[in-house]
């Protein structure tokens, strides 16, 4: 079976992350701070950003991937691949701006909406339900 939605959410969750990381990165060469955040706001903001990415990110596309090998419709695949990015770019957004507010709300919020669809579909699935 081919996994071509989970392939193109998963290429573009890196192109999105590579720059997340790079900041980081730019931002440590800056400040001269190589561990933890040396009481650097912008430091800490982009840090939590790249890493609540890096921790919600993976389990989401392999709950899409079992939703997909599940034999889940197209439509389910493009609207929580879509719903996952746009949460997390919302998220992302948020904290980097203002490290605060309902963004980083929404952002989680359509993170765990797709997290538990997929999972779902892929347990009725599995249990022969759908």
């Amino acid at each position: 079976m081919a996994f071509s939605h989970t392939v193109l959410f998963i290429a573009l969750f890196a192109l999105i992350q590579t720059p997340m990381t790079i900041v980081v990165g730019l931002r440590r060469l800056k400040t001269d701070i190589h561990f933890l955040d040396g009481g650097d706001e912008t430091l800490l903001r982009r840090m939590r950003a790249h890493g609540n990415f890096t921790e919600t990110v993976p389990i989401a596309l392999l709950a899409m991937a079992a939703a997909e090998y599940s034999s889940a419709p197209s439509l389910l695949l493009w609207a929580g691949g879509g719903l996952l990015l746009t949460g997390r770019l919302v998220h992302y957004a948020t904290l980097i701006q203002v490290g605060w507010g309902n963004g980083r709300a929404v952002g989680m919020a359509c993170t765990f909406a797709t997290l538990a669809s997929f999972a779902v579909y892929s347990l009725l699935a599995q249990a022969g339900v759908l």
